[in-house]
């Protein structure tokens, strides 16, 4: 009998080592990971890269108190900053802890001007910030905060696409708006880069401050260093997580300099945040990602990925119904439920997972190649071929 908690509904596989895209089974079946973690293995499995950084810095010093100077942190900031709107960063270790501590910086933010009475955070219904008490709150989700006591308050929600709505929660109490730019557990919902200009203008009109949740979204996957990147905007707080660490747990909330003035000495901290060894790896994930090419060679691949995908959806109309996303980050959305689907596209060696809404997200590495995406189209279209509605 197993001693973990049973808070995970575990498929029956377990894997002895990965590389690149591939992970290997204990049973030792080769399977190719469109999972990545859900969007964490940014680089695939035992990059020689990460694991010379990692391994670099193991042998000098793992750990050492926020009390004293972080090179390495500073200098994985220089890079966030040099190539995105932030002028700040602040490490945590996980998206829910940036996202925590994203709405901390918005209040403190307004307290600090002496309008302590705006604290309100306006989000999309059902989306997803994370499972701690405030993040879960956030989300206004009743399966995710059912049974966990009484929520976190300070959040109000619309339904994704119901502007008027949006609209009308603004008030003089209303700290600030927070939306994921693509909606991952949430299945895969893109809001439209005219949306999150519109979001923009409107809270420069109303005086509030714009948080985008790019833990998922972010860091590449979607062919640009942050999906809100293609709207062309700069909003003011910034959780990130996942892909940044290419496995190895990061978190981060990045600011502009007129929200990064309220945190003070003492007004947050991490005792792992920003560990040495993470940033080392932070800073190795980067000096990818930044590579000539790179990020145009997720956008070529990706854009290559949904038009096939979309010819498949062509020829099964009846199986699949949409194919959404941007870059990497691909749902493919079916008419039924979708847990046998990805099932049998296991037992054909795809590993996919479940987001709302019948989509199958897809998330390959960033450095996948074209001959695995061909293999996983062919598996896919295979699956539709045999499957018996």
């Amino acid at each position: 009998m197993s001693s973990l908690a049973k808070n995970y509904n575990r498929r029956k596989i377990s894997f002895k080592y990965g590389k690149g895209s591939f992970l290997y089974s204990t049973t030792g079946k080769k399977y190719l990971d469109f999972v990545s973690g859900i969007a964490v293995t940014s680089l695939g499995h035992s990059h020689p890269n990460l694991i010379r950084a990692l391994t670099k810095q193991a042998k000098k010093v793992w750990h050492v108190s926020n009390a004293f100077q972080a090179p390495e942190g500073e200098k994985l900031a220089k890079k966030i900053t040099k190539h995105s709107f932030a002028d700040k960063v602040m490490y945590v270790n996980s998206g829910a802890e940036a996202t925590e501590a994203a709405i901390k910086v918005a209040r403190k933010y307004f307290a600090s001007k002496g309008k302590k009475e705006k604290n309100r955070i306006i989000c999309i219904k059902n989306s997803f910030h994370g499972r701690t008490i405030a993040a879960i709150s956030a989300s206004g989700s009743k399966k995710m905060t059912e049974g966990f006591g009484p929520k976190a308050p300070g959040f109000d929600h619309f339904l994704f696409g119901d502007h008027k709505r949006l609209k009308k929660l603004i008030n003089k109490r209303t700290a600030a708006i927070m939306v994921e730019p693509i909606m991952g557990e949430g299945g895969i919902r893109v809001i439209p880069d005219w949306c999150l200009k519109e979001l923009r203008k409107i809270c420069n009109r109303k005086n509030i401050l714009l948080i985008l949740d790019e833990v998922q979204c972010g860091i590449g996957r979607t062919g640009k260093f942050f999906a809100f990147d293609h709207a062309n905007i700069k909003p003011d707080i910034v959780p990130i997580a996942k892909g940044i660490g290419g496995g190895f747990p990061i978190g981060a909330v990045l600011m502009n300099n007129k929200v990064a003035k309220c945190m003070t000495p003492g007004t947050h901290g991490s005792t792992f945040g920003g560990n040495p060894l993470a940033m080392a790896v932070g800073n190795a994930v980067l000096d990818q990602l930044f590579k000539k090419n790179f990020l145009k060679n997720v956008t070529k691949l990706s854009e290559y990925f949904f038009s096939q995908l979309n010819k498949i959806k062509h020829k099964y109309p009846k199986i699949i119904k949409e194919i959404r996303g941007k870059g990497f980050l691909i749902g493919i959305q079916l008419h039924f439920n979708q847990s046998k689907f990805i099932y049998s596209l296991e037992k054909k060696n795809l590993l996919t997972i479940r987001a709302a809404d019948n989509v199958i997200r897809v998330l390959p590495p960033l450095n996948a190649k074209k001959s695995e995406i061909d293999l996983a189209l062919n598996i896919i279209k295979k699956v539709c071929k045999e499957y018996k509605l």
